[in-house]
């Protein structure tokens, strides 16, 4: 009786679930990270991508394979940020190239 009652609570225990398990890493951070992190851009930047699976693992993930997703979403989003599209008509910010010196002879 007593190892039918064992058993039983180990399979019930065994059978639990990771719920991030099949979600895209856009969800996982949207799920997690966004409350502190508006965006995921810079996130991973000049850090290793064992490492930053390591921390997130240890930190926010709740198995090694989420957390190995969600780094390889933040080094793939890590770049510079885009740039905004200039309005029509606006002048640029960069002036007009200048022409030359005249030479002046000796």
């Amino acid at each position: 009786m007593t190892l039918a009652g064992a058993a039983m609570l180990t399979a019930t225990v065994a059978s639990a679930q990771n719920l991030d398990a099949g979600k895209p890493p856009a969800k996982l951070f949207a799920d997690g990270c966004a409350t502190c992190h508006r965006s995921p851009r810079g996130l991973a930047k000049g850090r290793f991508s064992v490492t930053l699976a390591w921390f997130l693992k240890d930190h926010y993930a709740t198995s090694s394979d989420s957390a190995k997703a969600l780094a390889a979403y933040l080094e793939s989003v890590d770049g510079p940020a885009p740039r905004a599209a200039a309005k029509p008509g606006a002048k640029s910010s960069r002036s007009a190239p200048r022409p030359p010196k005249p030479e002046q002879g000796n």
